[in-house]
């Protein structure tokens, strides 16, 4: 059985793109899952997006990025400045050609093989471009997952869901996995932001799993470094791996192109 990678949120962000995919043929991946956001922030929209469109996808979906990207929408409502800067700069450097693929994603799919949704934001309401953050936003998103695994991102803060079976005369509970987020043991840790790591979740036989990945292009968690899963169909194991990258030359990047100083300086901060 296949060994999917889940990247999400890369942003036209080169560097670490490559060294995700780098890690990815170390790791012998068979087949790839895009949940959206390929374009927007950083400056190589086009060329993350013509690697994405060269991968092994057994499925993909768009982003709000991607939408804007391509629509030739020009109000971009629900953009703060700095994004709305940054979208309208991506699109001119997209071609027609790239533009319809962006347009012809889905906003959710399914990879019936593995038992796996997926979507960029929420899939209840996922044109809505919403945002999981709690075990609120996650029974939401529940309600409508039909299969043992959902991976999301969107918010570029990895979080985790668990889903028990229904027990006589209780109610489903909804558990938070604290091991997507950091090592448990090492919860006073100085985190070494140089390496990469990995994190492990074992799915378990008749519970759901919703994973929101975090970003490969632009982290929020205050960990600086790519983001992106892998899921093991043999095994039944969804790991999170983070990898460092050349930040400073992607910085360099963005202040070169005029965009605004903002985007450079909150790739090293993770925020």
């Amino acid at each position: 059985m296949p060994r999917y990678a889940i990247l999400s949120d890369i942003h036209g962000n080169l560097e670490a793109l490559q060294e995700v995919l780098a890690l990815c043929r170390q790791l012998e991946i068979d087949k790839y899952i895009s949940l959206g956001d390929v374009v927007g922030y950083n400056t190589n929209p086009g060329e993350c997006l013509d690697i994405v469109r060269q991968l092994p996808l057994a499925g993909s979906v768009k982003g709000n990025h991607d939408e804007y990207a391509s629509s030739g929408d020009q109000e971009i409502s629900g953009f703060n400045t700095n994004a709305r800067i940054a979208i309208k700069w991506t699109a001119s450097r997209l071609s027609d050609e790239q533009k319809r693929w962006l347009a012809s994603q889905q906003m959710r799919c399914q990879v019936a093989p593995a038992g796996i949704t997926v979507v960029h934001a929420t899939l209840d309401t996922p044109e809505n471009w919403g945002y999981i953050f709690d075990a609120h936003h996650a029974a939401d998103n529940f309600s409508y997952q039909w299969t043992p695994l959902c991976f999301c991102g969107h918010s570029h803060v990895p979080v985790a869901f668990c889903k028990k079976p229904i027990a006589s005369g209780t109610e489903r509970s909804i558990d938070s996995l604290q091991e997507w987020l950091h090592n448990s043991t090492d919860e006073n840790k100085d985190y070494d932001f140089s390496t990469s790591d990995e994190l492990v979740v074992e799915c378990k036989q008749g519970h759901k799993y919703l994973f929101n990945i975090g970003s490969i292009g632009q982290p929020r968690n205050g960990d600086p470094r790519a983001s992106f899963a892998v899921y093991d169909s043999d095994t039944k194991k969804v790991s999170r791996f983070r990898v460092p990258y050349d930040i400073e030359a992607v910085q360099k990047k963005i202040l070169a192109e005029g965009l605004p100083e903002r985007l450079a300086w909150r790739l090293a901060q993770g925020c």
